[in-house]
């Protein structure tokens, strides 16, 4: 039999019923992610209220659990890596879900800080993982498709959110929005028996027959046919000289790490600085509680039309192209969100429009963090840009309340974020060199490991 490479194998099966599974698997995933993170938003006013923060307080309700984000996150990368994706992805969900339980319980703001850090470890476990799983369960030609439509899975759980707290905060009050985020662990057991592991992990670890085993299981679901592949025959790239988190700023990966690590951090900055403070903003505008909550809704509904277009778009005209260009509309959005009117229908208008670009902005960097790197680091690699990218995610509630707390106006609250995106749309533009576009993860690995070693 003629030698092969799992990309060949994976390719030549284009999209089929195992994409899909795995797309599905891994969107509720996101879906209950995007949950725990967004429900804070929404009962933001009455935790306040309840405890009297301040502005900054106040703000900071969204940053503990990216506060565990960035911790989980640095520290599942390598975890991922060693012992597997299937089992990062169980144990972080089962965290971040039972973790959440005790919130219902919260006597004060110190004990839901607490637990909410402790909830990120889970969630910035999660998250990376997806993206990495995304990346090596899809033919290459849709693989930036798929990955940033994982992302639209996440927005989903954002509209959740919004759906579940405008129905429960009303009735039953604040609290029983977080019991709800308990749900999520009996996913993670279904996950435990229902879901493989990636066949490029196996073979990078040298498990080769079982990563033909698992070849097989996902040609019996895509075609209904089993091919009786020679293990001995299974191409696998070179390993990386070096690995873990160190590699990632050696000579190979600098740049694309800076490019990556800079152009998330500033769409983090700006998507959850303004998701966190949004509903606050538009009551502070005049709006009703109700109203205030729909536009939130609306602005991450057209995020999930964003997530779903930005890999279309990345796969025509290329990875660096989609995020410079992205930079640039967000710019576009937050000037006109700052000078809307007072009409109702005009503020739809532009907070569609917002949620719309500043995700797409984040989104289109997420094909580039997996792809950036090969097999035995990719993980790491997703891991930290993300982990560095909820740092700013983390900050920028905080330092909105400050700037909000300067009673500069309703326009400047806005007109602040422009700053993040002008760095982020330089850092795509001058650091962001390599594109991957078209290139299957055998031959990015092969190309950054022979580049190590040159």
């Amino acid at each position: 039999m003629k030698n092969f490479s799992i990309s060949e194998v994976m390719d030549s099966f284009g999209v089929n019923k195992f994409t899909w599974s795995i797309f599905f698997f891994l969107g509720l995933a996101m879906v209950f992610d995007g949950y725990d993170y967004m429900i804070v938003s929404y009962t933001m006013p009455q935790i306040s209220a309840e405890w009297g923060l301040s502005a900054v307080e106040k703000g900071s309700l969204s940053s503990w659990s990216l506060f565990g984000l960035i911790i989980g996150g640095a520290i599942s990368g390598i975890v991922s890596d060693k012992i597997g994706r299937k089992k990062t992805l169980v144990y972080s969900i089962a965290i971040y879900s039972l973790l959440n339980i005790p919130i219902f319980f919260a006597p004060s703001f110190g004990f839901y800080a607490l637990f909410r850090v402790l909830a990120g470890l889970g969630l910035g476990a999660c998250i990376p993982v997806v993206t990495t799983i995304f990346s090596e369960s899809t033919p290459t030609n849709r693989r930036a498709l798929f990955i940033t439509f994982g992302m639209a899975w996440m927005i989903v759980g954002w509209v959740l959110a919004g759906l579940v707290a405008t129905y429960l905060v009303p009735r039953v009050g604040w609290r029983w929005c977080y019991l709800v985020g308990g749900f999520p662990f009996i996913y993670s057991i279904f996950l435990h028996f229902k879901m493989k592991e990636s066949v490029y992990w196996l073979a990078n670890k040298g498990r080769k027959e079982d990563a033909v085993k698992r070849l097989q299981e996902i040609e019996k679901v895509a075609t209904g046919k089993v091919t009786h592949w020679d293990p001995n025959a299974l191409v696998v790239p070179p390993k990386s000289k070096v690995v873990g988190p160190k590699a990632l700023f050696s000579k190979t990966y600098r740049m694309t790490t800076a490019g990556v690590w800079i152009t998330y951090f500033c769409g983090c900055f700006t998507v959850y600085g303004i998701n966190a403070w949004l509903p606050s903003l538009m009551l502070e505008k005049g709006l009703q509680l109700s109203s205030a909550y729909g536009l939130s809704i609306a602005q991450n509904a057209a995020a999930v039309i964003a997530n779903c277009s930005t890999g279309f778009v990345a796969e025509i005209i290329g990875r660096r192209k989609n995020l410079i260009g992205s930079y640039g509309l967000g710019i576009v959005a937050i000037l006109i969100m700052a000078f809307v009117g007072s009409s109702f229908w005009a503020i739809l208008a532009a907070n569609i429009f917002l949620g719309f670009a500043i995700n797409y902005s984040i989104t289109a960097v997420q094909p580039l963090m997996a792809e950036g790197y090969p097999t035995d680091i990719r993980n790491t690699g997703v891991s930290w840009c993300q982990a560095f990218g909820r740092l700013g995610g983390a900050l920028a509630p905080i330092v909105a309340g400050l700037i909000i707390g300067l009673n500069l106006g309703y326009s400047s609250a806005f007109l602040f974020y422009i700053v993040p995106l002008i760095c982020g749309l330089l850092a795509a533009f001058l650091l962001i060199r390599n594109e991957t576009k078209g290139k299957s993860i055998d031959q990015i690995q092969e190309e950054n490991v022979l580049k190590a070693g040159s």
